[in-house]
């Protein structure tokens, strides 16, 4: 009777010992899927921020109110084609050395007319309702002259302006003049900081 009471003991113990090596086994590989899982997503994160999106944060007061000089913004850079009222980060130029934000006002091949004593602002004939601007369309000293254009943009640029019209470098000036379609790197999608005001950055247009 002992030995067959040794002989249980020694299996029950067999069966414990075999039972803790599996739960050690399956922690193990638990650790190594959640680990494998962590860095998957940091690579898709990196090719999403290397080609599809980037993060930019505006500087200055060219924007308001729209944005805010220290706002952080997500931006799509892929395949990205700019269309009206679009906001868009623009790489540097010949006349300035940093990325400048600004709406996209007009683009090749339409027709620009700004009235600097009403302010109003006219594409192919239809005045813009531009709720989202803060002052008044004045012109800037050193402006570049639309007549030079036959008040058309040049296919393969686009005219911008800053929202703060009475406090934006932008298109109207020589300074900026009219940009390049190969000189946008993206449109602004989505303001992701300060937290309080995370969310599309188009919630004032029509």
């Amino acid at each position: 009777m002992e030995e067959k009471e040794k002989n249980k003991v020694a299996v029950h113990k067999a069966v414990i010992t075999a039972e803790e090596k599996d739960k050690n086994l399956t922690v193990t590989e638990l650790l190594f899927e959640w680990a494998g899982a962590v860095f998957v997503s940091i690579i898709i994160v990196m090719l999403i921020l290397t080609f599809f999106a980037r993060q930019v944060t505006v500087s200055g007061t060219s924007m308001t109110d729209t944005l805010q000089n220290g706002d952080k913004l997500m931006v799509n850079s892929f395949m990205y084609t700019p269309k009206n009222g679009d906001i868009v980060v623009i790489s540097h130029g010949n006349r300035y050395s940093e990325p400048i934000i600004k709406r996209v006002i007009a683009l090749g091949g339409q027709r620009l007319d700004i009235n600097y004593d009403t302010g109003e602002v006219t594409v192919d004939g239809v005045i813009l309702e531009e709720n989202y601007i803060k002052g008044k369309t004045k012109q800037l000293s050193n402006s570049i002259s639309l007549e030079a254009y036959n008040n058309i943009i040049p296919e393969g640029y686009v005219f911008v302006m800053g929202d703060n019209r009475e406090g934006s470098l932008d298109s109207r000036s020589k300074e900026i003049g009219l940009i390049p379609v190969d000189n946008i790197i993206g449109k602004a999608e989505w303001r992701i900081m300060p937290f309080d005001k995370f969310g599309t950055v188009y919630y004032n247009m029509k």
